[in-house]
């Protein structure tokens, strides 16, 4: 026996991770109102409360830009690191 597995839009399962994020009724009364195993109920709000931080990133720059003054300094202290580097490594006889 062949069995398909039903799919649910994201405005449902929106709905359902709402309504179980409420607390009025728990994921058993919700499943057996919607026809839904609670285990996925349960899976539903894990995904939703995850994801609610990425609705107020939205608006801000993930990368941050790096100025010209931090990358010339960075460059110079590069430079003198590898300068001490190699007068460190003729000293000890390497």
């Amino acid at each position: 026996m062949k069995t398909t597995r039903k799919r649910y839009s994201s405005d449902f399962k929106a709905k359902v991770a709402l309504d179980a994020i409420r607390g009025e009724m728990t994921l058993s009364e919700l499943g057996a109102k919607h026809g839904i195993h609670p285990t996925v109920i349960g899976g539903w709000k894990r995904q939703a409360t995850e994801g609610l931080a990425g609705v107020f990133d939205a608006g801000e720059p993930t990368v941050k830009t790096v100025s010209e003054a931090d990358v010339e300094k960075l460059h110079a202290k590069i430079g003198q690191l590898l300068v001490e580097r190699d007068f460190l490594a003729k000293a000890s006889g390497r």
